[in-house]
């Protein structure tokens, strides 16, 4: 049975945090500020998740959220004289939001579940995972980024590590992001991946 556990949640629109990946935030609503508080005081966990369409009416209240979400763990944080606070967090994981719990404080906490990768042994991940990286450097290239320091991009030996760091670093669109962190099966996450490369790197050699 998955591990399950109790976590704040930073609600936001357009944002998925990804395993293996680094988010760095401002922190200045109240609410969020206790939260990071709350947080530094225990664990460092929460979950970053995605606001669903038509938030904007109930944002200060509790507006939907999606139902997986990227797990992190505060790495660095900053306090600044204002009380709010510069943060980066770690992505851990993915997790399946189950349900929300009765709290009493300023924000929101749920209960939550985690979602473990699979298919990683699949015999055609090792395939995909050479054209990903293949794509990965033709758009860096494309895009005058293919340095050094960007190669790391494609450095990752667990094919569900490059998935996550690629898709973080070079997917904009927030919908295919959403469906990328909902995806625990690897070589399905690969496919999907490597199709949405695939597009970017036309648009940017079409332009």
């Amino acid at each position: 049975m998955a591990a399950r556990h109790h976590l704040p949640i930073f609600p936001l629109p357009d944002i998925v945090l990804f395993p293996h990946t680094l988010l760095p935030l401002h922190i200045f609503e109240p609410r969020y500020r206790a939260m990071t508080s709350d947080c530094l005081a225990r664990d460092r966990r929460l979950v970053v998740v995605g606001l669903r369409a038509g938030y904007e009416t109930d944002y200060y209240g509790r507006p939907p959220v999606h139902a997986v979400a990227g797990a992190g763990r505060i790495i660095q944080c900053e306090r600044m004289a204002s009380g709010r606070f510069n943060m980066i967090l770690r992505g851990e994981g993915r997790m399946r939001l189950t349900r929300e719990l009765p709290t009493d404080t300023l924000y929101r906490v749920v209960e939550a579940e985690e979602l473990l990768d699979e298919g990683a042994d699949d015999p055609e991940v090792p395939a995909l995972v050479d054209l990903v990286k293949r794509t990965c450097r033709q758009i860096l290239q494309t895009v005058k980024r293919a340095t050094p320091e960007m190669d790391v991009l494609t450095e990752a030996g667990d094919p569900a590590v490059l998935a996550d760091q690629v898709a973080s670093a070079l997917i904009p669109a927030p919908a295919v992001r959403q469906a990328l962190i909902e995806e625990t099966n690897v070589e399905r996450r690969l496919r999907r991946l490597l199709a949405e490369m695939s597009t970017l790197l036309k648009q940017l050699r079409d332009d």
